[in-house]
């Protein structure tokens, strides 16, 4: 539950910096709503370079995956990398 209030948190942040392009926010907003969403897609291609093993074991299309991760970020890695971490630490049966 609080992961879809990230979610929508963060697509709602880059909704209203797309919408501040052609549109004036209230209260100066514009420029702050901007850098945010610039600043969150920085960190999360950065997340994306360093966490690329975990991105690479979705399920689906690899660029599906990336394109989830730089909207998302840790939201969609980590429960891949704790998959990869829980499916290592169990025991194989042959």
């Amino acid at each position: 539950m609080l992961n879809t209030l990230f979610k929508a948190l963060l697509v709602g942040t880059y909704l209203l910096a797309l919408a501040s392009l052609f549109v004036a926010l209230p209260m100066g907003a514009t420029p702050v709503v901007q850098n945010l969403a610039l600043a969150l897609l920085a960190v999360h291609v950065l997340e994306c370079l360093l966490t690329f093993k975990y991105i690479k074991s979705y399920p689906g299309p690899l660029w599906l995956s990336l394109v989830l991760a730089l909207l998302f970020g840790l939201l969609h890695w980590m429960p891949l990398a704790k998959a990869a971490q829980k499916a290592s630490a169990d025991p194989k049966t042959p």
